[in-house]
C-alpha cells in the first residue's frame, strides 16, 4: 500500500524530486486513468504550498473538459486556444503565467487565482490527452523550477496511460 511521506523543504528541486518518487509509488501498477488522475491531483495539491486549484482538463476530441481535481468547482469546458489551459493545449507548450490578469483571454473560474501553470499532456503517439492545471492565489507563485517539476510529475502520470 502507498504511504505518503511528509515533504519538509523550501528547495523546489528537492520538493519536486520527492514528489516524483511519491507519484511513482502512488500510481505503481494502477491502470485506471481516473483513479490515477484523482490521486495525482490530491498528492500535488496536498504537497505543493500556496495552491488553490490543481487538476486535469481532458481533451474529448473537440475541447477540454474538467477532470479530476482538488479545489473549488471549476469551469467545465474550455475551447482550444482559449485561456491559459486552451493555449497550452493548442501550442503544446507549458504556460507559466506570473499574473493571470495580464494574460489576454484568461478565463476566471476562481476569482482568487492570480498565477497559473499549465502543462500540456501529450501521448506517445503525439495526440493530446489534456492539460495539467495548477493555480495559486499569489502573484508570481510559479517559476522555471515549478515548470521543470510539474513537467517531470506529468511525465510520471503519462507513463500510466501505457
Amino acid at each position: 500500500m502507498f504511504e505518503a511521506k511528509a515533504i519538509a523543504t523550501d528547495d523546489k528541486a528537492t520538493l519536486y524530486a520527492e514528489l516524483v518518487e511519491q507519484a511513482k509509488g502512488l500510481m505503481h501498477g494502477e491502470t485506471n486513468v481516473i483513479a490515477n488522475a484523482a490521486n495525482f491531483a490530491a498528492l500535488v495539491y496536498d504537497a505543493v504550498p500556496d495552491l488553490n486549484w490543481a487538476g486535469f482538463y481532458l481533451f474529448d476530441g473537440t475541447e477540454l473538459v474538467v477532470g479530476p481535481f482538488q479545489g473549488k468547482p471549476a469551469c467545465i469546458r474550455i475551447a482550444l486556444g482559449r485561456g491559459v489551459c486552451g493555449t497550452a493545449a493548442q501550442t503544446r507548450q507549458t504556460q507559466v503565467v506570473r499574473d493571470v490578469h495580464d494574460f489576454d483571454g484568461h478565463i476566471a473560474c476562481d476569482a482568487a487565482s492570480n498565477s497559473e501553470i499549465v502543462v500540456p499532456l501529450v501521448k506517445a503517439d503525439g495526440s493530446l490527452f489534456g492539460v495539467w492545471d495548477v493555480d495559486s492565489p499569489s502573484v508570481a507563485r510559479f517559476d522555471d523550477e515549478d515548470r521543470k517539476g510539474m513537467e517531470a510529475l506529468c511525465q510520471v502520470f503519462m507513463t500510466t496511460l501505457g
